[in-house]
C-alpha cells in the first residue's frame, strides 16, 4: 500500500498512477483521493500522472493531533509527499479546501507549482455554504445504510440536477462505512472541532493568496448552482485573472464531479497549458 511517513509521525495514504505531467489531487475537507475517481478515466495515463493524497484523519490515511487538522500543515503534507516522490514541481487540482491549500502552496511555495486547478472554491466562501458545512461536519448522518442515504442524497445535495442514481449511491458509499448502528462517517470525527475552531480557512482575507497564483497557468470551476463559491467571487476572480480558465459547471452544486463535459473541457485546456 502506498504511504509515507511525515515529519511530524504520520503515515498518510496516496495512490500514484500513470506516467507524464505529475498532477497532484487534493480533495474535498472531510473526503480522500476517491474525489477524483470520476476524472480519472478520462485522463491519458500516459501523459497525465495521477496522484491522489488522503489528509491526515481522513480515508486510508492515520488520524493525528486534531490540532494538526489545518490549511498549513496539510499543505505541508502536500509538499512532504512530492519529495517522497522525487518531485520537484507538480500541478495540483484542488477540490474545496484542497483549492485552499493549493493556494496556500502558491503563497508559501510557489517554485514547486506548475499551475493550479480550483474546483468550486475561492478567496470567499459564502456563508450560507459554510453553515450547511457545519451542520453535517464531524457527524455521522441519520440514514441506517446506503440504500437510505443514496435515496435521500438527490434531495440533500443543493443546487445539483440529472444525476443518476448509482452516482448517489457510489457516493455514499465511499464515505460511509455501514454497521449494525448506522451509518458512520470515514474520517475521524475530531476534524469537526478543529475546523470549526480555526482550521476552516488559513486567514481572514484569502485575496491576497489567490493573488499569489499570478503567473501560473489557472483553472477555476463553479458548480453553477454553488452554495460556497458565489458568482460575484467568481467574477471577481476572472476580473483579476482574465487569462483564467474559468467555467461554469450546469447542474452542479458545490462540487462538481469532475466529470462533466463542460469541466473536462475547462481541464482539457488547462492541461495543454501546461504542456
Amino acid at each position: 500500500m502506498p504511504q509515507f511517513v511525515t515529519s511530524d509521525g504520520l503515515t498518510l495514504f496516496y495512490t500514484d498512477e500513470g506516467a507524464g505531467l505529475p498532477l497532484l489531487c487534493l480533495a474535498g475537507l472531510t473526503r480522500d483521493g476517491r474525489d477524483f475517481d470520476y476524472l480519472a478515466p478520462h485522463l491519458d495515463a500516459a501523459k497525465v500522472r495521477l496522484i491522489r493524497l488522503d489528509y491526515r484523519g481522513r480515508g486510508r490515511s492515520d488520524w493525528g493531533d486534531p490540532a494538526s487538522y489545518t490549511i498549513p500543515t496539510e499543505a505541508r503534507d502536500a509538499l512532504e509527499l512530492l519529495d517522497h516522490l522525487g518531485l520537484a514541481q507538480a500541478a495540483v487540482l484542488g477540490t474545496s479546501r484542497g483549492g485552499l491549500i493549493a493556494m496556500v502552496l502558491a503563497a508559501s511555495a510557489k517554485a514547486r507549482l506548475l499551475g493550479v486547478a480550483l474546483n468550486d472554491i475561492g478567496p470567499e466562501i459564502a456563508p450560507e455554504g459554510l453553515e450547511v458545512i457545519k451542520g453535517y461536519l464531524g457527524r455521522n448522518p441519520v440514514w441506517r445504510n446506503h440504500d437510505e442515504a443514496a435515496a435521500a442524497r438527490g434531495a440533500v445535495m443543493r443546487g445539483f440536477a440529472d444525476v443518476p442514481a448509482s452516482r448517489w449511491r457510489a457516493e455514499v458509499e465511499k464515505f460511509y462505512r455501514e454497521t449494525p448502528e448506522g451509518l458512520v462517517i470515514t474520517y475521524d470525527p475530531a476534524l469537526r472541532e478543529a475546523v470549526l475552531g480555526s482550521g476552516a480557512q488559513p486567514a481572514a482575507d484569502l485575496w491576497p493568496l489567490f493573488d499569489a497564483l499570478k503567473g501560473l497557468p489557472l483553472c477555476a470551476l463553479r458548480g453553477a448552482g454553488s452554495d460556497l463559491l458565489s458568482p460575484e467571487t467568481f467574477a471577481q476572480m476572472t476580473a483579476r485573472r482574465p487569462d483564467m480558465i474559468a467555467a461554469e459547471i450546469p447542474g452542479r452544486g458545490h462540487v462538481p464531479f469532475l466529470d462533466e463535459p463542460a469541466a473536462l473541457d475547462a481541464l482539457a485546456r488547462w492541461l495543454r497549458m501546461l504542456g
